[in-house]
């Protein structure tokens, strides 16, 4: 159609040819509405490098003054392709990779694959009882020093030095533990498909007791600092407000459904390592806010107290690792000149027995073994909530897919509900009491 041709266009010859400039009347009502626009709205980027956004989240919020008008999250400034390497190496080698993917929890990526490993080699039964109990025992310490941090991040995002400092303080205490017992604070690749990768050393039990004393005598100064706070209390009463439908339909798990009353936990409604013999309450909460959601971390911290020391009391003497050498690997470790390595005097005992079963200890180390072909699911409630992980088995040493349900992925979707129609210094309030951890988001 030419420019004549309608009655509201006009047209131009230029050096570039004809131009036409066309005018409507909707195009003059979208100039009116911009014209009459609040200059106030505007589009804020908050992160990816922000202290309060717990790694590298982006947060892009449109805000009119102060009041958050539309809140979304943006991700994948910290992708790993953990999952797609898993292809790539055997079952145990699986474990260093995905303690690393939620490094605030890494015992709990990695008892979550071995479990679904253990599924698909059919040897649940058989792992050990010292090794399911060693599990429980060293999980239920991560999550305290998971919620220590939440703490100590959450207290410092609003001002809090003191809770951060108290925070970090006390998780120092459980990170001992884990460097004695694993010889690494974090990254552990402790837990192997099978059992653990060694016992525990010579005096941990009576080591972990002392620190169990001593962060339970230092749980009462939390309670004086911000649980009566009315300062603290002021800016986390009603911020990040999320209902039970609403957690429902965006599937969050872990301390953000708690908070609503519902006594929603893997460990008592499916139950796994053992958990059905171990008395501890569920936290919850009826606030459904980020105070809640504070009081039940600080609750699940003392019922994992109680699940330590009774952890302690079920320690019978035993193996940690299956029987089956076709399966348990590493063999025996040892501390020797050059450190932690292989036991010299099982290794001549392997040289030492034929030639057959040098060979079969040569190929487990080096190619691993071999899975039957099948998929399986396995979850674990994490300090965030619901840990699941699928993996599929082609038959052969390394899994054919592996795709982990990591709960600060599923629970970021809560961000928008909980932040819109707030204030701005309330988004922090809301995303700290979420607790995300992008390792586990973006792997």
């Amino acid at each position: 159609m030419s420019g004549s041709e309608h009655e509201s266009a006009g047209a131009r010859d230029t050096t570039e040819g004809r131009v036409f400039t066309v005018t409507s009347t909707d195009w003059g009502d979208v100039i009116d509405a911009v014209a009459h626009a609040d200059d106030e709205r505007i589009i804020v980027n908050m992160g990816p490098q922000h202290p309060s956004t717990h790694g590298v989240l982006r947060l892009i919020l449109e805000i009119d003054g102060e009041t958050v008008k539309e809140a979304r999250c943006g991700i994948g400034y910290l992708h790993t392709g953990i999952e797609k390497n898993l292809e790539f190496r055997n079952w145990v080698q699986g474990t260093t990779f995905v303690t690393r993917m939620d490094y605030l929890m890494p015992l709990f990526n990695e008892t979550a694959y071995c479990l679904a490993v253990e599924k698909l080699l059919g040897i649940t039964e058989q792992v050990p009882q010292r090794a399911s109990v060693i599990r429980v025992l060293m999980m239920e310490l991560n999550r305290i020093s998971s919620h220590l941090v939440a703490l100590a991040a959450g207290g410092m995002e609003i001002g809090s030095t003191t809770l951060m400092v108290y925070g970090f303080r006390d998780r120092e205490v459980v990170l001992d533990i884990f460097e004695l017992v694993t010889g690494l604070r974090m990254n552990h690749g402790y837990v192997r498909p099978g059992g653990l990768v060694q016992d525990l050393p010579a005096g941990a039990p009576d080591l972990i007791r002392e620190g169990v004393a001593l962060l339970r005598s230092r749980l009462p100064e939390y309670d004086k600092l911000a649980t009566d706070n009315p300062a603290f209390k002021a800016r986390l009463v009603d911020v990040g407000h999320l209902d039970l439908a609403g957690c429902l339909a965006l599937g969050a798990t872990g301390p953000i459904l708690r908070a609503t009353g519902l006594p929603h936990d893997l460990r008592k409604s499916e139950p796994y390592c053992g958990y059905e013999n171990y008395e501890f309450e569920v936290a919850v909460s009826d606030t459904s806010d980020a105070y809640g959601r504070f009081l039940i971390r600080l609750e699940e911290m003392r019922q994992s107290l109680r699940i330590v020391e009774q952890c302690l009391e079920r320690l019978a003497p035993g193996p940690v690792m299956v029987s089956d050498k076709k399966i348990a690997w590493p063999a025996q470790l040892a501390v020797g000149p050059d450190g932690l390595g292989n036991s010299l005097d099982q290794v001549r005992k392997i040289m030492g027995e034929s030639m057959e079963a040098l060979i079969h200890h040569f190929k487990l180390v080096t190619e691993g073994f071999r899975v039957p072909v099948g998929q399986a699911y396995a979850a674990v409630e994490s300090p965030r909530g619901e840990l699941g992980v699928h993996l599929v088995s082609d038959g052969g040493t390394r899994p054919y897919r592996a795709h982990f349900r990591d709960p600060s992925f599923t629970n970021l979707q809560t961000m928008a509900a909980m932040c819109e129609g707030g204030q701005v210094a309330d988004v922090v309030v809301a995303v700290a009491s979420i607790d995300p951890v992008m390792g586990g988001v973006d792997r």
